[in-house]
């Protein structure tokens, strides 16, 4: 986070990033690295585990310096920079470091006084430094102005009550809270310093879904703007306009959010790898030639066009695309009576501190469901209560025969570092199992020397890999899982999605990702003041009905404050909902319009592969290969997908339109 130098900009100006080149112990993480970022730019970074997107991040606010090349930023443009982890040391309350964003403005404040002292006495100043005093005076003037030094407290509460906090804890001293309790006060203070441009690596790791939504919200209406590195599918869809990928050290540069980009990206690779087998036909035609008629002297003039015909080529390169991912299934659940789970009275305090207060809740066979809520509020409590790793009062049945698989939210802090990878399996595999010890590590991409690396060396995504392989090494009926797409990269978390959704067992699951929850659970609970209540649907639906019950709470309270203008108050009421009935609708249409984009890619893509398949004389390769019947399967899928999700909005869009 860097300290405030910034005045009110009306132009789309720009930063440019020029030719920037990074190496780290030898290997380029990075180079020719080239983009410009535009005063309104959304923009996501995207890029396997490890492509280089925190480093970027870190070259442009000046914490790492390139190998190579130059960031052009302009004096009057300001960078805020948030990492994703961060060490924090303060003895001040909540409140008060996140004030600590403003310590500037009395120095700015005494500056001005000093200016202005200085101009009173004119007669001691040369025409050249008045000059410059009177810059500096407006620079800082101007600067104040944006800050609103008489609205900085009011803010600072807003924003730390919107990412989580409650009025009574912004007094409490920040050593009393956990990193992830500090590192939103961090964020506070850089949404309240309003830089130009906003460095975000992975804000939404240590918040909440309402905190998420909060975020969203925020950097969907900045004024300057944004670039963020995130796993969060459902962020990057909602706050970006544009997508640039890191891939094997180069960049590609898509106007389009993420969901767009991953087809853009796709129908990119399929032409290039079409124009590069044409290229690779043309070349072998070009040196058969030359081979077979090198020695024949009436020829030598068409040989030696032919080889001037291969020197002035321009010849394409693939890029060798990462493509690895886990890829697995969890066994098949084994036997257990219709109750999972029965819980009565259930009650869990630290010390003087209630976390839950004598809750009730019954899971039944079959059942996937979600543990929402604000963090804190006793969601991993109940989880490991449920798992048994933890005292409680009350009764807690579970169910006959029931077997649970519990994948902690510390998961990977509980392994055994000086063991190897292939030990720390090899160590709970017992019978048939240990013969697939190999297989299941390959499906979590642990391959060659990979599974004789100890566990202390390993990264926290690996590390979260292994915790999951472990999973599948005993078949359970319940899979109690708390956070495990933590470390996990985008095409990930989609094969662990998946898994769970074939999954034939009892799933629980806590999380704070939107899009993988979305589709997966059919009823929630949702944390609040020491108890749980009840939701049946999907994470969309409970998204869409909180901020209903918020807008009927704000209702109920202007009524009650304004019990002598009820007439105004019921106008006003209703231009709200309608606002919100408006605003519902605008989403609902372009999310309808963003399928039904991504269902005619889709059906572009199909017919090209069926195209292909309709000449296997031509595509011989590729058909015998199986990537086009591949390629055929998975377009399909995600077109039903998308024809799923599309009739779904539509759905919506007309029960509204019908009010």
């Amino acid at each position: 986070m860097q300290v405030p130098f910034t005045k009110s900009i009306e132009s789309n100006y720009m930063i440019s990033v020029s030719n920037i080149k990074k190496v780290f112990g030898g290997y380029s993480l990075f180079e020719g690295v080239s983009f410009n970022i535009n005063l309104k730019d959304r923009i996501g970074l995207a890029g396997v585990n490890g492509a280089g997107k925190s480093t970027l991040l870190k070259i442009m606010a000046g914490e790492l310096e390139p190998d190579l090349g130059r960031i052009i930023i302009p004096p009057d443009v300001t960078i805020g920079y948030l990492p994703q982890e961060k060490f924090i040391s303060s003895d001040l309350t909540v409140f008060n470091e996140a004030m600590q964003a403003f310590k500037f403005i009395d120095s700015y404040k005494n500056e001005i006084e000093k200016i202005h002292r200085k101009l009173e006495s004119k007669d001691n100043n040369s025409d050249k430094e008045y000059s410059k005093l009177i810059d500096r005076l407006g620079f800082l003037d101007a600067t104040l102005n944006i800050y609103s030094p008489d609205q900085l407290s009011g803010n600072a509460e807003k924003y730390l009550m919107g990412l989580g906090f409650k009025r009574q804890e912004l007094f409490r001293p920040m050593v009393e809270f956990s990193l992830g309790w500090q590192m939103r006060v961090e964020i506070a203070k850089l949404l309240l310093l309003k830089p130009t441009v906003l460095l975000l690596d992975e804000p939404t790791n240590h918040l909440d879904i309402e905190s998420i939504q909060w975020v969203e919200d925020f950097l969907i209406s900045y004024s300057g703007a944004v670039i963020v590195v995130s796993h969060d599918r459902t962020l990057l869809d909602n706050i970006t306009n544009r997508t640039i990928e890191i891939s094997n050290g180069r960049i590609y540069d898509y106007k389009a959010a993420y969901s767009e980009y991953f087809l853009l990206r796709e129908e990119r690779e399929l032409h290039l790898q079409a124009t590069y087998n044409n290229q690779q036909r043309e070349i072998n035609d070009v040196q058969r030639f030359i081979e077979r008629f090198r020695y024949k002297a009436s020829k030598a003039k068409q040989v030696q066009s032919r080889v001037k015909q291969l020197d002035r080529m321009d010849k394409l390169e693939l890029d060798n695309l990462d493509r690895s991912t886990i890829h697995f299934s969890f066994p098949p659940a084994p036997h257990s009576g219709k109750v999972t789970l029965d819980g009565k009275n259930i009650s869990k305090q630290y010390g003087d501190s209630v976390i839950l207060d004598s809750i009730d809740f019954e899971i039944l066979k079959g059942e996937k469901v979600a543990f929402l809520g604000r963090n804190g509020e006793g969601k991993s409590t109940l989880a490991k209560i449920i798992a048994g790793s933890i005292p409680f009062t009350g009764n807690l049945n579970v169910g006959y025969q029931v077997i649970t698989g519990y994948f902690a939210q510390d998961q990977a802090d509980m392994l055994d570092t000086e063991l190897t990878v292939f030990e720390t399996i090899d160590n709970v595999a017992v019978g048939d199992i240990r013969k697939r010890i190999n297989s299941i590590l390959g499906a979590f991409l642990f391959q060659g020397d990979d599974i004789n690396k100890k566990v202390k060396v390993l990264s926290g995504g690996e590390k979260s890999r292994l915790s999951l392989a472990l999973l599948l090494l005993q078949p359970s009926n319940l899979l109690l899982l708390d956070e495990p797409t933590n470390h996990l990269d985008l095409r990930s978390k989609d094969i662990l999605k998946n898994a769970l959704l074939q999954f034939d067992g009892t799933l629980v699951i806590v999380s704070h990702d939107r899009d993988f929850l979305q589709g997966l659970t059919n009823r929630l609970y949702e944390f609040k003041n020491k108890g749980i209540k009840e939701f049946r649907g999907d994470i969309e639906l409970f998204l869409e009905d909180r901020k209903l019950e918020s807008l009927k709470e704000l209702e109920s309270n202007e009524k009650s404050a304004n019990i002598t203008k009820n007439k105004n108050t019921e106008n006003k009421t209703n231009w709200k909902n309608k606002k919100e009935q408006d605003k519902k609708v605008r989403k609902l249409k372009s999310e309808i319009s963003r399928l039904e984009k991504i269902i005619s890619n889709h059906e572009f893509f199909l017919n090209s592969i069926n195209e292909k398949l309709a000449f296997p004389e031509k595509n011989e390769e590729e058909i015998k290969s199986g990537d086009l019947y591949k390629q055929h399967d998975n377009v399909n899928t995600e077109l039903n997908d998308a024809f799923g999700a599309w009739e779904k909005k539509q759905h919506e869009l007309d029960s509204m339109e019908d009010r």
